[in-house]
């Protein structure tokens, strides 16, 4: 007999560089989710920093200040029992990449880099971040001691990986990977996953929620399963509007 499942898709409004609001806020939509039954819970892209950071995101004060973010984050109380799907900048072997962070109870689960880039229009992200090029491959990340004392990790999975349970299986996918020719989600349904997430930080302009929602209804259409999108809401620094309201 099928178990329901319970998901949250949040969409915040997170402001770039306000490491105190955001956090405030990720811990609110969490407890939020909670509150509503959800076993995972799904925010937008980047939404520790905020989208909009700009130049920086080559500051290593960026990655200091995300990873103490991430530590308040899943040592309070009231996020615990719950999975936790955030977005924030990851520094590995000294490359900048835009990650989701896969937290349970304490502990790092995965990090799963940014494969496909946004590069073109509003967009230069490979001006701050490298894509991940290795699809299919997870390898060592050594974490970071303020996050490590509290989950008692050493080193956590850091890579294009999916997250497989008792009951199902899910995957990452982030903003411009929806919209790419060969996306995640193809071979992530081809391996059993049946829950998707998306992370966006994608802006409004004319007729855009059509192609966003034909690309999601393409995506399970093929290989079934649950999407879930998550964007990020309000303005970014060079005033480019994110979203016009909830979405999915």
């Amino acid at each position: 007999m099928a178990h329901l499942v319970t998901l949250a898709c949040c969409s915040l409004n997170q402001w770039a560089l306000d490491f105190t609001g955001n956090t405030r806020r990720i811990k609110e939509s969490i407890v939020k989710a909670k509150a509503a039954g959800a076993s995972l819970r799904v925010g937008p892209e980047l939404e520790i920093t905020g989208y909009g950071c700009l130049d920086h995101f080559m500051e290593g004060d960026m990655f200091l200040h995300s990873w103490e973010a991430l530590a308040t984050i899943i040592d309070d109380d009231t996020c615990q029992d719950i999975v936790l799907d955030i977005g924030m900048p990851v520094r590995h072997k000294n490359v900048r990449y835009n990650c989701r962070i896969i937290c349970f109870n304490r502990k790092i689960i995965l990090i799963r880099p940014k494969m496909w880039l946004a590069n073109d229009g509003n967009y230069r992200e490979m001006r701050y971040f490298t894509p991940w090029m290795r699809p299919a491959h997870v390898e060592d990340y050594y974490l970071e001691s303020i996050v490590g004392k509290i989950t008692g990790q050493t080193e956590v999975p850091f890579g294009d990986g999916i997250i497989s349970t008792k009951d199902t299986c899910f995957a990452c996918e982030t903003c411009e990977e929806l919209f790419t020719p060969a996306a995640p989600h193809g071979p992530m349904g081809l391996d059993g996953v049946e829950i998707f997430t998306n992370s966006s930080g994608s802006h409004f302009e004319l007729r855009k929620l059509k192609t966003r929602l034909d690309l999601i209804i393409e995506a399970t259409r093929k290989s079934g399963g649950i999407y879930l999108y998550s964007n990020m809401k309000g303005t970014s620094t060079d005033k480019v509007v994110l979203i016009t309201g909830d979405l999915l």
